[in-house]
């Protein structure tokens, strides 16, 4: 009998973890699939209720923030950048959008700095370095002492 609620218990147990896994991944697939369709708020939605079962993803964080960009919640938008490369320094695309973002509030030595770091995790984006550093020289102030 015990060895019965035993198996009974584990049984129940795999499969509400199971379950419960397998929901997680869901509201990231549908979130991304309701972005792609530009279903902004049903895709906020998804994706806040992903961070709420991951709070680890920071995919989900990304999305949030390229939804912010697009409501132009320049708050919002900032908090998700920050907290995706928080999770995952190494995100090239977070990082060129949050460079982009200081940028816009005009905080050059943030830029600098995250540049350096930018060129050192860039895989794919490599050409935007270039991009950048074009920005900010025609930026720079010139010296024509």
């Amino acid at each position: 009998m015990l060895l019965k609620k035993k198996f009974l218990i584990s049984f129940i147990l795999y499969f509400t973890f199971f379950g419960f896994s397998h929901a997680k991944e869901s509201y990231y697939n549908e979130a991304k699939k309701k972005f792609d369709n530009n279903d902004l708020e049903s895709s906020k939605f998804l994706f806040q209720k992903n961070i709420v079962f991951n709070p680890k993803d920071a995919k989900s964080y990304l999305y949030l923030a390229k939804i912010f960009n697009i409501e132009d919640n320049e708050k919002e938008e900032e908090k998700n950048l920050d907290t995706t490369l928080l999770l995952d320094p190494s995100n090239e695309e977070a990082m060129y959008m949050l460079i982009k973002f200081k940028l816009k509030k005009s905080n050059y030595s943030k830029v600098q700095e995250l540049k350096k770091k930018f060129a050192i995790i860039c895989k794919s984006l490599c050409e935007k370095e270039i991009e950048i550093q074009n920005i900010l020289k025609n930026i720079e102030p010139k010296n024509d002492s």
